[in-house]
């Protein structure tokens, strides 16, 4: 049994990222024995951290607590409790999840607070991930794509990219990104629907490879 933990962090909420993710799912969900978890970032947004998390993270360090399932031990101030409140379910999720999907839209050329929030709420010193299998679905007004002008901009892949590896150990990443969205939106864009559409079912055929290949593997 593979267990896969479903996110979306975007505000609009008929978004290309959020269609992506559903593809996604609706793929997986199809193969036996495979389940999955919901979690709607934008419509249920996690606080952002704060003095009580910055204490768990002290005392993880000073305890040298790197498994996941000891890290209630850090919990040793009124503060760090009510942190641990917030943490634990978003934890607990995503530790039970053997792929986790991420809807993800470039928001100023980075990724959208709600994501950034919910990463720092789950991430502690030395924590690894190792062996999870994390599937990236974005969507950008503009094109970001390797030999496009505005490649140097691109925040969102290049950190997610980054951070999951340097930080999580995480070794199987995929990307997948619908692209010109704002086509539908600008005028001025509207020579570039053809393109736009062209990405957007470059996507979807690589979504529908991947949540079967994955599922597959369960």
């Amino acid at each position: 049994m593979s267990h896969l933990l479903h996110l979306d962090t975007s505000a609009r909420p008929n978004s290309a990222s959020r269609a992506l993710t559903a593809r996604f799912a609706e793929t997986w969900s199809r193969a036996p024995g495979t389940t999955r978890a919901y979690r709607d970032l934008a419509a249920d947004p996690v606080p952002p951290i704060g003095e009580g998390w910055t204490h768990l993270c002290d005392e993880l360090l000073r305890r040298g607590l790197t498994d996941p399932v000891r890290y209630r031990e850090a919990v040793t101030t009124p503060a760090a409790e009510r942190a641990w409140a917030v943490v634990e379910p978003l934890l607990a999720e995503l530790l039970a999840a053997d792929v986790v999907v991420i809807g993800c839209p470039m928001y100023n050329y980075s990724v959208p607070g709600a994501l950034k929030t919910w990463i720092d709420q789950v991430t502690f010193p030395r924590m690894s991930l190792t062996g999870r299998r994390f599937a990236v679905l974005g969507a950008r007004g503009g094109a970001y794509g390797p030999g496009t002008p505005r490649e140097p901009y691109d925040h969102q892949e290049r950190y997610l990219r980054d951070f999951l590896a340097g930080h999580f150990a995480v070794e199987d990443v995929t990307f997948a990104h619908a692209e010109l969205t704002n086509t539908a939106v600008d005028p001025l864009l509207a020579h570039l629907t053809e393109a736009h559409r062209d990405s957007v079912a470059a996507a979807e055929s690589a979504v529908d490879a991947l949540a079967a290949d994955w599922a597959a593997r369960s």
